[in-house]
């Protein structure tokens, strides 16, 4: 879809490449193709973790942070409006003064309001409209620098635009984090840590001797950096569901995410179930969250010996598994 916009766009001239100089995608998806542009050229920038390691797979320069400058930026627009803002006076910002930024989403994701909010700040072209989305380009500047991610303090945490819950502690969290054991001791993991709520509250428990807080976000898992300042935690920027752990743990505790863009995705949270039996000691124990209606269940039994509901709310169930079946 996004190259489709992008070759079309190309060829009717609605932008020029600079011949010379790096080209900034800022936060494709995982399996866009950005065949249409210069791959010699083309740094992808995302703090994703997935989508970061499936773009290096395939040879491209990766960054998780922008350093410029760029000749050009091309912005794949996420469906948060704070954070959509935020990337483009980012590239704005990045790229030299005049130069190409171009607009790219779904009309799913709301590129039609993004746009309806540019026209008024910015000298921006016709919009190119298929396969579902639109595509527009305005010159680099500092007409949207009072667009740029602010970081704010929700609950005593820092958090910016863009992450999940970013304007307060999940409701699912704050559950699982009373519910915690207050003897909870050892070795654990907060696997798709965010920025860090919950590790807080495991980081309570003083016979906690370490966690290991597992976050694909680069961003929240900055934000965490300042929100968990305690010597026991050690910080890891990768995808939960495939992280090593340096040695078995005794506990693991998540709220794991299950949507993939707009549509719920329950594999995604099956693969953090599946990733906490694989890393906990044999008599290890699982604390998870979820949805009521999310099914985990014949996951769960056929992963851990032991399952069992310990509480919850219409909303959310709180899991206890334990003792984590070996495959053979």
């Amino acid at each position: 879809m996004r190259s489709a916009r992008l070759d079309q766009a190309l060829d009717l001239g609605l932008f020029t490449l600079p011949q010379a100089g790096a080209i900034a995608v800022i936060r494709p998806r995982l399996g866009d193709d950005l065949s249409a542009l210069p791959r010699d050229r083309v740094t992808v920038i995302t703090g994703f973790r997935p989508d970061h390691d499936w773009f290096a797979a395939r040879g491209h320069t990766t960054a998780a942070k922008a350093e410029g400058p760029f000749a050009a930026a091309i912005v794949c627009l996420p469906r948060a409006k704070a954070h959509a803002r935020a990337l483009l006076a980012e590239a704005a910002s990045i790229v030299t003064a005049g130069g190409p930024v171009i607009v790219d989403g779904q009309k799913t994701d709301g590129i039609d309001a993004v746009l309806k909010d540019l026209r008024p700040r910015v000298p921006l072209s016709e919009s190119l409209s298929k396969a579902h989305g639109k595509l527009a380009v305005f010159p680099a500047g500092p007409a949207l620098s009072d667009w740029a991610a602010t970081p704010a303090q929700v609950d005593g945490f820092t958090t910016t635009p863009g992450l999940f819950s970013a304007d307060g502690i999940d409701p699912g969290s704050a559950l699982l984090a009373a519910a915690l054991p207050p003897d909870l001791k050892g070795r654990v993991a907060d696997l798709g840590a965010g920025w860090g709520s919950l590790s807080r509250a495991i980081l309570a428990r003083d016979a906690v001797k370490e966690l290991h807080l597992v976050e694909a976000e680069a961003d929240a898992l900055d934000c965490a950096r300042l929100n968990i300042t305690d010597p026991r935690a050690t910080f890891h920027w990768a995808d939960a569901t495939t992280w090593k752990s340096p040695r078995g743990l005794d506990h693991v505790v998540m709220n794991p995410p299950f949507h993939t863009g707009r549509g719920a995705d329950p594999a995604l949270g099956l693969g953090f179930i599946a990733a906490a039996a694989r890393i906990l000691n044999p008599q290890g124990v699982l604390w998870l969250v979820a949805n009521r209606h999310l099914p985990y269940d014949r996951s769960l039994t056929a992963l851990f010996r032991e399952v069992a509901e310990i509480g919850g709310t219409p909303a959310f169930r709180l899991v206890r598994a334990a003792f984590p079946i070996r495959t053979r």
